[in-house]
């Protein structure tokens, strides 16, 4: 399916099922976001990376206009709803602020190995666990699939859209398990670092080499 839809370039990556609060300051959005929710309309954001929108990003339901403020800014509740690729950018929209684009909407196999992700989870708490992080999944683990994940395991921008376009959750699955496997010994070698850079200058007990 291919169709015509206003576009919100940010530099985020928003993933399907993805719940995304925002604060709605500029005119052209204030216009945007306001015609969306009036008509029950979705929205894009392209992801914006160096400068330059790319050719993907998320299809975008405004699920609550939480505040509007004597400015016309608003804070907004959205939810991410699938993945789009842009065909052709249309920068100026007649009587619009905002700018639009015709997209499509690639098949996305959202169906993995529970087995696998299981295994992402827990890598993922013990990355939790070696940085002191507290970060708190939002559903039962046995509910949570790569989306849900994403944006814990500590992702650059470039990587977090890598993910995005892995149109299979099995691929996105590996690329999680891989990320993650590469992660942990870095981040258990800086923590020995750490420990060893605390016990300069305190007295050590070490036993002495003893010559044969």
């Amino acid at each position: 399916m291919t169709n015509f839809i206003p576009i919100f370039p940010l530099s985020i990556v928003v993933y399907p099922h993805e719940d995304l609060n925002l604060h709605i300051f500029e005119p052209r959005y204030k216009q945007l976001i306001t015609e969306c929710f009036e008509k029950k309309k979705a929205f894009g954001i392209p992801v914006v990376i160096n400068d330059k929108v790319s050719e993907m990003g998320t299809l975008i339901e405004i699920t609550e206009i939480s505040k509007t403020y004597k400015t016309g800014e608003m804070d907004i509740k959205t939810k991410g709803k699938k993945v789009f690729r842009v065909l052709e950018m249309i920068s100026q929209i007649p009587d619009k602020l905002y700018s639009g684009a015709i997209v499509n909407y690639p098949h996305n196999h959202e169906h993995g190995k529970r087995i696998l992700i299981d295994k992402v989870i827990a890598a993922t708490k013990q990355l939790h666990q070696m940085l002191n992080v507290k970060k708190p999944f939002h559903k039962n683990e046995d509910e949570l699939w790569s989306y849900d994940i994403a944006h814990s395991v500590g992702l650059t921008l470039e990587e977090e859209y890598e993910l995005l376009l892995l149109m299979n959750e099995l691929q996105r699955q590996e690329y999680l398990k891989r990320h993650l496997a590469k992660v942990i010994p870095v981040v258990a070698e800086m923590e020995a670092l750490k420990q060893k850079i605390k016990l300069n200058g305190h007295f050590k007990n070490i036993t002495g080499f003893k010559l044969s």
